[in-house]
């Protein structure tokens, strides 16, 4: 049994949570992020292409946008190129089950069936867009809550054992007679049959609900809830950037705290007064010393505050932070 961190997991449910139609506002866990993210697939057209055919509101996943992680934290890239690498005869059961399930295929899935490998490559595109459009700005803030999930489970584990990690872990799962039971999996699943060990994979998007990926001979998947995610998108206070004025200058310390969340460089502009071509200058010095990311939207270029970024400016924030709250995602 092993932890890992998977991209692609938190593509699939994510995508799934935008499809669902909960408005932002109605939305208990992630209204601030669906907010921000909807409007941009839908002006991009994602919401309408081949991923959005392959990931239905509900039922199967095809399982090769899903392969088994080949270590802790395989990154996009690693996922992409075995989704692109993955046999005809394997999208082709995995797009009989989908048309069984949802009572046919769309156009671009039909495609794909005829020709898995002239169409594969086209998934693996439409997936990198989504990703630079609705996860990568978010990214450092998604992996900190996952990282802190199997940091936390890992020791449990260690302290208390595989039985207690198990029956802790929700309560559709627990640890009876040397095995672990489903109680909300639809069909058998066996030791003889499911493939060598088992994969857990904290999610953000999985909720409520455990989700299972099982395709032998690669061993079972299980995607659950993580710790931390009903805080995910919390105000955080706004931190006061006077200390770090000092040391980055003024301009490129109020840029890097108006990034609680992602904005293009003609949203900064407006915020803060600063001329674009300034703003632009200023965030390429940011990104350079590696403090902010930047990220293709469409038409626009989204800039966030990378993981180095947020230390830096929670360091620099004093004893005072606490003085006026951020609205938005940080």
């Amino acid at each position: 049994m092993r932890f890992a961190v998977s991209p692609m997991w938190e593509v699939g449910t994510s995508l799934r949570l935008l499809a669902s139609g909960a408005s932002g506002a109605s939305h208990a866990v992630h209204g601030r992020w669906v907010e921000q993210v909807r409007p941009r697939l839908a002006a991009s057209g994602l919401d309408r292409g081949r991923l959005a055919e392959l990931v239905p509101r509900r039922g199967f996943v095809p399982d090769f946008l899903n392969p088994a992680p080949d270590g802790p934290a395989p990154t996009l890239e690693r996922e992409l190129a075995r989704i692109v690498a993955s046999s005809a005869a394997a999208v082709r059961r995995d797009l009989d089950r989908l048309e069984e399930e949802q009572g046919g295929l769309g156009p671009r899935s039909r495609a794909l069936y005829a020709d898995p490998r002239a169409h594969l490559p086209r998934v693996a595109e439409e997936i990198e867009l989504y990703w630079e459009s609705a996860l990568a700005p978010y990214w450092a803030r998604i992996r900190a809550v996952l990282d802190a999930d199997v940091l936390h489970r890992s020791r449990r584990v260690a302290e208390q054992g595989v039985a207690h990690l198990f029956n802790d872990l929700h309560a559709s799962l627990s640890w009876s007679d040397n095995g672990v039971r489903f109680a909300l999996r639809r069909g058998a699943l066996s030791r003889g049959t499911a493939g060598p060990g088992l994969v857990l994979l904290p999610s953000a998007f999985a909720g409520p609900f455990p989700l299972t990926r099982v395709a032998p001979p690669e061993p079972p998947q299980v995607a659950y809830p993580a710790r931390g995610t009903g805080t995910l998108w919390e105000p955080r206070a706004a931190a006061p950037t006077e200390a770090l004025a000092a040391v980055l200058g003024r301009s490129r310390s109020r840029l890097l705290a108006e990034l609680g969340s992602p904005a293009s460089t003609t949203e900064l502009a407006a915020r803060t007064g600063l001329s674009a071509s300034g703003v632009s200058q200023y965030l390429t010095a940011l990104r350079d010393a590696g403090l902010v990311s930047a990220h293709r939207a469409g038409r626009s270029v989204l800039y966030a505050r990378t993981t180095a970024g947020e230390s830096l400016l929670g360091a620099g924030s004093g004893p005072d932070v606490g003085a006026g709250a951020d609205t938005d995602m940080t």
